[in-house]
């Protein structure tokens, strides 16, 4: 009874904690958002070039730190599955929550074709994309007409169902045992195999992902995007192909995830069924969720702060989880809208109403195409 009471007090005072401070980084996050909506192209662009050399040279401070490279491998790899996941749910309103799915195709391919047949890995990572992107397509299809719930629960389904099927075609993927031995990268002649020559394979992933993202949102494709999640039937009123666009969304963060999965059989040497299963597309999910559904700086930070703060939270492994999971209960709460949405970047009501303007415009050409 005695333990029950410590533990019980333990949770209590980390959740008023936890309470305070999400308060305090709710007004941090909107002090940001205004900050970056206000400031001009010019300013962005020095900022975003210094952001970039210091996740460049990241990994030659921390060089004889391999369990920080390793969390940073991690954190970038998450950040291309919850960018993934966020073409999907951010831009074109689908709930996906079997993402796992093509993360584990992705997987499975690089596996087998550098294990069975000894092909590159650079050959793998595009073929990889590919079928993941194959599969995208044969689940985006059929669920064009299901939406919210219903699409949740086909896409979970399709999650089990493939991990069934790597369980039980052991002639082909060995089952529960998994594939092991899946070989270095080379390019030409250099081997990729050390924490450091991993970390800016995944980074340059992770720079192809971000600059897909932000073209595909600015481009006609991507808008209209935005206005088949913000309201389907005003989109087709105005000629959009609202099928074809959910098509694509499914097709390209399918890639995407594919890509992430060819990196991760790579990385790890070994994939195993137990690697994919529902939890994993739920954290990916709530990484979406927690940054901002739609907004790409937004995601990248909940992808980091999901991947980091179970890290930091090993030394006290027995409350981890429950602070875990209050901590997310909290947010969405307090934050709901994640925490830097894509309006508080745009600067508010203003914002959002020039944004709605170039929308429409763009809306325009694109039913005129």
């Amino acid at each position: 009874m005695a333990n029950l009471s410590r533990v019980l007090f333990n949770l209590v005072l980390a959740t008023a904690i936890l309470f305070g401070l999400i308060k305090i980084l709710s007004k941090a996050f909107d002090f940001v958002a205004r900050y970056i909506s206000s400031i001009d192209k010019k300013t962005k662009r020095f900022i975003n070039i210094g952001i970039a050399l210091m996740v460049a040279i990241w990994p030659i401070v921390f060089i004889n730190q391999p369990y920080v490279l390793r969390t940073s491998i991690i954190v970038l790899l998450y950040i291309v599955l919850a960018l993934s996941l966020n073409i999907v749910l951010g831009f074109a309103g689908q709930l996906s929550i079997g993402h796992s799915a093509f993360y584990a195709i992705g997987a499975y391919v690089t596996a087998l074709l550098t294990v069975n047949f000894q092909i590159s890995f650079w050959i793998a990572l595009p073929t990889s994309a590919l079928i993941a992107a194959l599969f995208g397509l044969l689940l985006g299809i059929p669920t064009l007409r299901l939406k919210g719930d219903y699409l949740a629960i086909t896409t979970i389904g399709f999650g089990e169902i493939l991990r069934l099927v790597l369980i039980n075609w052991t002639n082909l993927t060995r089952g529960p045992a998994g594939i092991p031995g899946i070989p270095f990268p080379k390019i030409f002649g250099f081997m990729i195999n050390t924490n450091l020559r991993y970390y800016y394979l995944i980074l340059v992933l992770v720079m192809f992902t971000i600059f897909v993202s932000y073209r595909l949102l600015n481009s006609r494709l991507g808008r209209g995007l935005i206005a088949v999640r913000d309201d389907e039937i005003a989109a087709e009123a105005m000629g959009i192909k609202s099928t074809y666009l959910k098509i694509l969304a499914f097709v390209l963060g399918a890639a995407f995830a594919g890509i992430a999965g060819s990196f991760f059989a790579t990385y790890i040497h070994y994939v195993n069924p137990d690697n994919f299963n529902y939890m994993e597309s739920v954290l990916i999910l709530c990484m979406v969720v927690l940054g901002g559904v739609g907004s790409i700086p937004g995601v990248i930070l909940g992808a980091t702060v999901l991947t980091i703060i179970p890290e930091a939270l090993r030394d006290i492994a027995t409350y981890r989880y429950a602070i875990y999971g209050i901590l997310l209960i909290l947010m969405m709460i307090i934050r709901p809208q994640g925490m830097l949405s894509m309006a508080s970047l745009k600067g508010g009501a203003k914002s959002e109403n020039s944004g709605n303007k170039k929308r429409n415009k763009g809306l325009r050409g694109l039913s005129g195409s």
